[in-house]
């Protein structure tokens, strides 16, 4: 996001920064308890802050469990369009990617659950969710969530939800892992202050595993892979950011909302350019379509002509060519800027 850090975190930053010693941070119980009374307070979802893995990245952390969970060659399964590193986590451990789409329902993404049973094998190993979803927008009903879990379960495969926009949602949010037991023991939550708060330079996330037996296999190739060290700044400011955050994250949601609003009535009005309201996250997923342009010609125009940088959709899906993702998470001054350049060449 374009906007500056929320004041409570940067006088916490601060006080440590006042100290001058900034060795290996080592995690006290109350960093752990930050994170359990979030969750609960936020999600309604009680977790024992004993399931609770620090790491230094969500992604770092997609890649270890790749490792922990599963090996060379065997498949694991991505449901595009979706954020790119899950491509490249997958094939850089030398698995095999295997390919979910989305079905997209007039802006409106569903998985497509029948699709998933039939590409399921028996080297089939994980799946990697992207819950809230980025670029689409989506957050899934718990009904939505239950069946996907039940077809994993059916066939025992395990699930990596990224859950890192799980606070950015303008409907109820469901943690996967907090729909029931049986499910929670298939899946590895993974998570992180750093969308939510702006603080993704910090490099401190988590991931909350009850299943024992999968968080020691996760821990034992965290520790191999040195994704455990933490940064010192980083945990002051995750810990700030979740025992102070929550009249910040009104205040932002509804400024969010408002920019939202703001572009869906601009771009009606002075372009083509289409988008379904997203439920989730500060990022919208612009269909260019209408234009009956090529990929490359739309990415030339924003870029060489309205000289504004969009996301290019085809790197969240081959299919994705008309789409272009907007981040709208700055100042309305800015954004309105930003906007009419694009209408300008369009």
């Amino acid at each position: 996001m374009d906007f500056k850090n929320a004041s409570f975190i940067i006088d916490d930053i601060k006080k440590k920064l006042n100290e001058e010693l900034f060795g290996y941070p080592e995690p006290n119980d109350k960093d752990f308890i930050a994170i359990k009374n979030w969750m609960q307070k936020q999600h309604l979802w009680k977790i024992d802050k004993n399931h609770i893995v620090l790491s230094n990245g969500v992604v770092g952390s997609i890649s270890a469990c790749i490792e922990a969970f599963s090996n060379k060659d065997d498949e694991i399964i991505i449901q595009p369009p979706v954020y790119y590193p899950f491509f490249d986590t997958v094939i850089q451990n030398n698995r095999k990617l295997i390919q979910n789409h989305l079905i997209n329902d007039n802006g409106y993404y569903k998985m497509d659950l029948k699709d998933l049973e039939k590409k399921i094998t028996k080297k089939t190993k994980l799946l990697i969710l992207c819950s809230p979803h980025n670029p689409v927008g989506r957050v899934y009903t718990k009904d939505e969530l239950e069946k996907l879990a039940n077809i994993c379960i059916k066939n025992n495969i395990l699930i990596i939800s990224d859950e890192i926009h799980c606070d950015i949602v303008y409907d109820k949010f469901t943690p996967l892992a907090s729909i029931n037991e049986n499910i929670a023991n298939i899946t590895i939550t993974l998570n992180s202050p750093s969308k939510t708060f702006n603080i993704a330079g910090l490099t401190t996330s988590y991931a909350i595993i009850s299943n024992q037996n999968l968080r020691e296999k996760y821990k034992k190739i965290a520790k191999k892979r040195e994704i455990t060290s933490l940064n010192t700044f980083g945990l002051v400011a995750m810990r700030s950011a979740y025992e102070k955050g929550d009249i910040w994250l009104k205040q932002l949601l509804d400024y969010l909302k408002s920019n939202i609003e703001f572009t869906k009535k601009y771009l009606e009005k002075h372009t083509k350019i289409k988008f379904k309201n997203p439920q989730c996250t500060y990022l919208l997923w612009l269909d260019f379509s209408e234009y009956n342009l090529s990929n490359r010609q739309i990415e030339k125009i924003l870029l060489k002509k309205a000289k504004v940088a969009l996301n290019n959709g085809k790197t969240f899906d081959q299919n994705s060519q008309s789409y272009f993702r907007l981040n709208i998470a700055l100042n309305k001054t800015k954004l309105q800027e930003a906007l009419i350049k694009i209408s300008q060449n369009f």
